[in-house]
């Protein structure tokens, strides 16, 4: 049986075509911009520094191909790679850096953890007109440039004029003799410095993890909580059986952004302490710096990069393994 057309109705042959081809006008429109700048500042740079790791390059250096690579920048292949694991001081020196960078990645994020959740399910409980005030003065800190960060922590860790020693002074207790410079000060097998570090970064990034543990909180139904409580369960109770198994998504997210914030730290260990006592808080990223631009070896700097991102990549995977959870929607 043939279809009738509406009154009015364009044919039916040339209206799909028409507004097919207008589509594809808007969409090539929105997305040929978006694909242009993807190529020239994500897709060429991560191309160019898989290329750099595989030639002994430096800027200093003429080369005889395109791009400065060749003769006097040569192919080495995967010598970068092996030379990390070479008994030589630069090699060393990357692999205490890679040390390092793992330390403290972790310990932010068992101590950002620790304060966050605990914190953000306080401020959830109080009066809903206090809510915002706490929100603003504890993500205060995270919109503070770093660099003013780690200026004020290192007037806070000032083993003379410091706010820290002078109130452990104040109560009678003798304090550290230096909180930043001191290769043989120790807590637990972790230098002294490194844990300033750790102090002054958790406290500029907590307020962030502590906003997004909020909105999760919020994102509970209340319902659920009370009929934990009819059933018996006290704040514990309710907190470790009900809210905390509801947060597992927020808190991979949580834990993912940590990590991954944390591998990339370079401004608080390059103002605080300059990678010292003894290279005790050289990072990776700060090695990474100084071989690009101080040494001006790419070639080094690039196989670092790489493995930075592995890393990176690494853990964010063991992180999906260890906390999936199943989603709804």
């Amino acid at each position: 049986m043939a279809r009738t057309a509406l009154p009015g109705a364009p044919p039916a042959s040339s209206r799909p075509t028409g507004m097919r081809s207008a589509e594809r006008r808007f969409v090539a429109a929105v997305l040929i911009p978006v694909i242009i700048y993807m190529v020239v500042f994500s897709l060429f740079p991560i191309v160019w520094v898989v290329v750099l790791s595989l030639f002994d390059f430096s800027p200093a250096r003429a080369g005889s191909g395109p791009l400065g690579l060749g003769g006097r920048n040569p192919f080495i292949g995967f010598g970068n790679f092996q030379a990390m694991f070479a008994d030589t001081q630069t090699a060393q020196l990357f692999r205490t850096s890679v040390a390092n960078t793992l330390l403290f990645a972790s310990l932010v994020l068992i101590l950002n953890l620790a304060i966050t959740l605990p914190l953000a399910v306080l401020v959830e409980s109080v009066a809903e007109r206090l809510k915002g005030v706490f929100r603003f003065i504890y993500f205060l800190p995270t919109v503070s440039a770093a660099v003013a960060v780690a200026i004020m922590w290192g007037y806070v860790f000032h083993p003379q004029q410091g706010l820290l020693n002078s109130a452990i002074r104040a109560v009678g207790l003798t304090p550290p003799r230096s909180w930043l410079t001191d290769p043989k000060a120790f807590v637990l097998g972790v230098p002294l410095a490194m844990i300033a570090v750790i102090i002054a970064y958790v406290w500029q990034d907590f307020g962030y993890n502590l906003v997004i543990f909020i909105a999760a909180l919020q994102g509970i139904p209340r319902e659920i909580k009370d009929v934990a409580r009819i059933d018996g369960a006290n704040a514990w109770e309710e907190f470790w059986h009900v809210t905390l198994p509801l947060l597992r998504p927020t808190l991979l997210l949580v834990c993912t952004l940590t990590m991954i914030s944390s591998f990339q730290v370079f401004v608080i260990f390059y103002v605080m302490t300059v990678g010292g006592p003894q290279d005790q808080t050289r990072s990776l990223t700060m090695n990474i710096y100084e071989n690009a631009f101080r040494f001006q070896n790419m070639g080094w700097a690039a196989s670092m990069s790489l493995i930075l991102f592995a890393m990176i990549l690494v853990v964010t995977l063991v992180q999906f393994r260890l906390l999936r959870t199943d989603w709804e929607y």
